[in-house]
């Protein structure tokens, strides 16, 4: 497995040295990548909560409010490509459907370039209503809409001129340059969160069908075996070979011993996963020093 780190947004600041000292030991210890979260604005919870809220506005104060650091993730790519040499450069995830198509697959040629190949974008449909508001897309078509981008951005990476013309989208006869290394671009999508960790079967399906990997949401049990089998049985439904399908799990270390770190390091081995992301957040740790000890901690379990 390729093993990589979740970027500790919301906890790191603005620190520009710190996030510098933070990448440049993940790439020195070996780590093959970093996985970097996405949002444009936080919902102040003081009005998108009320007594009796829905679980998306529960989710709105817990999560990310107004107040969380969370960089944006080409702009912070830029900078980190300038400063590594091998180190992979993951949005984990892109909310895709909040923005505008070409502009994010000019965006995503452009890291691809700036790195030399290091680009993986990971997408979602996002759980946020506010930042669709804000941003002037809607929300309640967002699965569907993400679909036919991830067409058009395809289209426009591994062509010169592209002539298109969908349900959300109209290209006449135009193209972006620079086109990126790597053409296409892998596109992994991410998926599931709160109470329902597992996607539903329409996401399952659209997961086998277009994406080049996938970031499950929950630790390496029975769910991770039954959902993995169910989109390679739908891939082969369709003529895919599953084993094109890349799998990226999580370890989350905080509360943990080493053991149990191993442990689920393992689990994710025998689940087929072909990357892993150790995630140092929600522990208290100050950054960037507790979490780069953290990081050597995890390497150190991996030889053990």
């Amino acid at each position: 497995m390729k093993i990589g780190v979740v970027f500790p947004q919301a906890e790191l600041g603005s620190d520009v040295n710190a996030i510098k000292e933070y990448v440049l030991n993940a790439e020195d210890m070996g780590y093959t990548h970093v996985f970097i979260a996405d949002h444009v604005l936080g919902a102040d919870p003081k009005y998108h909560q009320s007594p009796g809220a829905s679980s998306t506005s529960r989710s709105i104060s817990a999560e990310y409010t107004h107040e969380s650091v969370v960089h944006e993730p080409f702009t912070l790519m830029a900078y980190i490509a300038a400063l590594t040499e091998t180190l992979e450069l993951t949005t984990g995830i892109l909310i895709l459907p909040q923005r505008q198509t070409a502009l994010v697959a000019k965006q995503a040629a452009e890291i691809d370039v700036l790195s030399n190949g290091r680009m993986r974008l990971g997408i979602g449909v996002g759980w946020n209503p506010v930042e669709f508001q804000a941003l002037g897309e809607d929300f309640h078509n967002r699965g569907q809409r993400s679909e036919e981008q991830i067409e058009v951005m395809r289209a426009l990476w591994t062509h010169n001129v592209v002539d298109f013309h969908g349900k959300w989208h109209n290209i006449t006869h135009a193209g972006i340059n620079p086109r990126p290394i790597q053409r296409p671009i892998p596109i992994w999508i991410g998926a599931g969160s709160g109470s329902t960790l597992v996607p539903n079967d329409h996401i399952l399906r659209r997961i086998a069908r277009i994406a080049d990997g996938w970031f499950p949401m929950f630790p390496p049990d029975k769910r991770a075996h039954f959902t993995t089998n169910l989109i390679h049985q739908y891939a082969e439904e369709i003529g895919r070979n599953p084993d094109t399908i890349g799998i990226e799990g999580r370890v989350r270390t905080a509360n943990k011993t080493q053991k149990e770190w191993y442990q689920e390091i393992k689990a994710w081995e025998l689940s087929g996963a072909s990357h892993l992301a150790v995630e140092t957040r929600k522990a208290g740790l100050k950054f960037p020093d507790q979490h780069i000890k953290v990081m050597r901690q995890f390497k150190d379990t991996l030889h053990s």
